[in-house]
């Protein structure tokens, strides 16, 4: 081999280990992947999980983490009542909208947050709970760190923008394992399909339940520098797997790749054999490098619409054509259906409501409060779209101020009854005041 020859192949292969090495500083796609079984931390797929992510409400699995950790150790129930400061008043959307003071049970709460993402529900758990925003992100950082979360740094309790908060694909489904792990009695937290709040009712962002065969949580999450995430769990024939998708185009694009892995995983039989082992979820080398910002992508001014949590009017159908075949091909990938012939993209199926929305309420657990605690304004608004869409709820909360208006009516009758027998000016003027007050009673409960 002459001098040149060498010298060529050398370059060469410098020139490769440079490409190679400007490729793993990098994710090979804005997207990560990640499922495992839930009992053992198996790996069954990973893509980029190991680069840190923006988590978006995504960490919100570990206010609740932390919050139950509280609970647990006796330093709070899940009665505590929980109280709305100004500065959770003042969160930004996605939230509640309670009146400054307002107050609600810790139950209630994770209630709330885990299905309608309150940030402003968040804060007022983290300010009960720590004492401090910064006192509760200090208590969920040493739980990070106690489960081995080496790439997770928490700022806030709701994932609202913030340098430094960030978390991985790999992170995620550790935490995800320990909140299965050690608080198997709050499972019905994670998978509840809808709540109703007065005369509204919210479903869960998670668009697995009730359309995915065996899911049963658990949270969703978006900003715009992170794209839509969510951490997925499902479970058949006693085996539970866990899906991470980090960066997602849309709502709909990250509930079917989420359903694509899990239905892989089911699937696979007993093929786990052929395949390269994984390791566990924990053993994933995590990457030293900045987490990617997908601002322009996500929220640029090539969107139709806005993007945001709320926005899911894309179809699943319509977002798998645009962003290709399921579950990405990116560098790390490998799937067990890879093994054997493509049945076709998966599609979730139409939502159905298994269950009646459960019942979320304001003020103690023995005495609720008897009117929605909503900021006047912007929650009244709220109101009358979400009543106009189900006329069957109509009825339901125009009965609640006959029966209170019954109940007022009698009251007062006695009284201008009683008043004609010693004088009949008065008897004469008292009905005529009586039904005035009566009213701004009954029309305040309904409010």
């Amino acid at each position: 081999m002459t001098v040149f020859a060498r010298f060529s192949r050398s370059a060469f292969i410098l020139a490769a280990a440079a490409a190679l090495t400007v490729q793993a500083s990098r994710p090979a796609a804005a997207e990560a992947q990640l499922l495992i079984e839930a009992a053992t931390g198996k790996v069954l797929h990973a893509e980029n999980a190991t680069y840190p992510w923006y988590p978006a409400s995504v960490t919100k699995l570990m206010t609740a983490y932390t919050t139950l950790r509280a609970v647990k150790e006796k330093r709070l129930t899940f009665n505590t009542l929980l109280t709305m400061s100004r500065n959770a008043v003042a969160q930004q959307p996605t939230k509640m909208g309670f009146k400054l003071g307002t107050t609600l049970t810790v139950d209630n709460a994770l209630k709330m947050l885990m299905v309608k993402s309150a940030n402003d529900v968040a804060v007022a758990i983290a300010e009960g709970v720590g004492g401090s925003l910064e006192g509760f992100a200090d208590m969920m950082n040493a739980n990070a760190r106690r489960l081995g979360m080496s790439q997770s740094h928490f700022v806030n309790p709701n994932g609202l923008p913030s340098e430094g908060h960030v978390s991985s694909a790999r992170d995620l489904g550790i935490l995800a394992r320990a909140l299965f792990q050690e608080f198997p009695e709050a499972e019905p937290y994670w998978n509840i399909h809808a709540i109703r709040y007065g005369n509204r009712v919210m479903r869960n962002y998670n668009n697995l339940i009730d359309r995915y065969p065996g899911a049963d949580g658990m949270k969703t999450g978006f900003i715009c520098a992170s794209g839509y995430n969510v951490v997925a769990s499902a479970t058949r024939n006693g085996r539970r797997l866990i899906a991470v998708v980090l960066g997602a185009y849309s709502g709909a694009v990250r509930a079917q790749k989420a359903g694509a892995m899990l239905e892989r995983g089911f699937s696979s039989g007993g093929l786990t054999w052929l395949t390269p082992s994984l390791g566990t979820v924990d053993a994933l080398a995590p990457i030293d490098a900045q987490p990617p910002n997908l601002r322009e992508e996500m929220c640029g001014g090539h969107r139709r619409k806005p993007p945001s949590e709320d926005n899911q009017e894309e179809e699943v159908e319509a977002a798998v054509t645009a962003e290709g075949t399921e579950g990405g091909n990116g560098g790390q990938a490998f799937m067990l259906s890879n093994l054997k012939p493509s049945t076709g993209k998966f599609v979730l199926g139409p939502p159905v409501d298994t269950t009646p929305p459960v019942i979320v309420f304001t003020g103690p657990a023995d005495r609720p409060d008897s009117a929605p605690q909503v900021a006047s304004g912007p929650a009244k608004k709220k109101k009358k779209v979400a009543a106009k869409p189900d006329a069957a709820e109509k009825p339901a909360a125009e009965a609640k101020p006959d029966a209170k208006a019954a109940e007022v009516k009698p009251a007062t009758a006695p009284k201008a009854a009683a008043k004609p027998a010693t004088a009949k000016p008065a008897a004469a003027a008292k009905p005529a005041a009586t039904p005035k007050q009566a009213k701004p009673k009954v029309t305040s409960a309904t409010q």
